[in-house]
């Protein structure tokens, strides 16, 4: 836990290719501390990268492995640490790999926890002596309160009912992070163990749980993308997009969002943490950002992230060099992609686009560079 001690800022790594040694080189440049590290896009031979088969989970593949651990080598030789950060468990393959179709069976059946619990004792057991390894996280944007019946973003009150019908089923996502770091713990005692909140990570779904978890080596992860309306890809194509700031859509009506309901958002999981006597270094925000092309996006970073200066919070920005899509690849700036970049995404070639540090990038490399 000792790298967690003093803040630390970072990005995250989605991309459809293992990153190669100058991505890293490149991400420390800037001076992030860390990297949020996904591989459900890589190449394998399996229809599940590493898991082998999401709908059957048999071991880890030992081809696969052997590509992640030098992925965290590389990284660990730029002077990065690593959150790695699986998409799918088995039972729950990531939408996108799963022909757009959102998978809960992981949080209809607990047989499912039983074989994620298998897949998250080998994977630790594999990388505990990495010395890149900064966090686990178990899964990335779970979402059990989706076909659950808890509307997103609904009150505290709400949730806290909702919960207490669903504590000791499928749905229990404390009870689910328990299970699995109680198996992380029979084979590395030490790893911190990130975990995000519900409702693919909102910055209000903590609100519902009713303390912090037992291990003390607990990060909690939250990720701010909201107003969504405002910040995302369906916004961007609209022909008159919803501004930041702005009147904008979010919990089911119409809210005025700036940087006044921005501070006040997210107080929540850090009121939280507080209520429940964790300390503000275990909370992170693993995920931030906004499309790049929307006029308000630069505005957007910039009121987010000094929002978490004033908390002295741990972020990673979402992201850095995607290979496979280009929306808050800020050192693009605001123009559209060449085709070239696609033509490489549809053959799996390397990105072929260079990048520099551009003014819609200013609010994040800042403060890279001041780490």
């Amino acid at each position: 836990m000792a790298f967690w001690s003093a803040p630390r800022q970072g990005a995250n790594s989605f991309n459809r290719l293992p990153p190669d040694s100058a991505y890293f080189t490149a991400l420390r440049g800037y001076g992030a501390s860390w990297v949020r590290l996904s591989w459900d896009k890589w190449p394998t031979q399996q229809r599940d990268f590493l898991l082998g088969n999401a709908d059957d989970y048999r071991g880890l593949d030992d081809g696969d492995l052997q590509t992640l651990i030098r992925t965290l080598d590389r990284a660990w030789a730029a002077g990065l640490h690593v959150v790695i950060t699986p998409l799918s468990l088995p039972g729950m393959r990531w939408a996108q790999n799963n022909g757009g179709k959102f998978d809960d069976r992981l949080w209809q059946d607990t047989v499912w926890w039983e074989t994620s619990v298998r897949y998250w004792h080998d994977l630790a057991a594999a990388l505990r002596d990495h010395p890149a390894i900064a966090a686990y996280n178990l899964i990335n944007e779970p979402a059990p309160e989706k076909n659950g019946g808890l509307a997103e973003h609904a009150s505290s009150e709400a949730m806290a009912r909702w919960y207490q019908q669903q504590r000791g089923g499928s749905r229990d996502l404390p009870g689910f992070y328990t299970r699995v770091i109680a198996a992380i713990r029979e084979v590395d005692a030490v790893t911190p163990i990130m975990v995000d909140s519900g409702w693919y990570a909102a910055a209000d779904a903590f609100d519902y749980w009713p303390g912090a978890l037992s291990d003390k080596r607990i990060l909690y992860s939250v990720h701010m993308y909201e107003p969504y309306a405002a910040t995302s890809a369906p916004n961007a194509r609209r022909k008159q997009p919803w501004p930041y700031p702005g009147y904008v859509p979010f919990g089911g009506g119409m809210q005025q969002w700036d940087a006044a309901r921005i501070a006040d958002y997210l107080a929540r999981p850090f009121n939280w943490a507080a209520r429940n006597g964790i300390g503000k270094q275990q909370l992170v925000i693993g995920e931030l950002g906004c499309v790049r092309t929307l006029a308000g996006c630069t505005q957007y970073l910039e009121d987010v992230l000094t929002v978490l200066d004033s908390y002295h919070a741990h972020w990673a920005f979402y992201s850095f060099r995607e290979d496979s899509w280009d929306g808050m690849d800020y050192e693009l700036g605001r123009q559209k992609v060449p085709w070239r970049y696609w033509q490489a995404a549809e053959k799996n070639l390397p990105d072929p686009l260079p990048r520099s540090a551009t003014k819609e990038f200013e609010p994040i490399r800042k403060r890279l560079a001041r780490q």
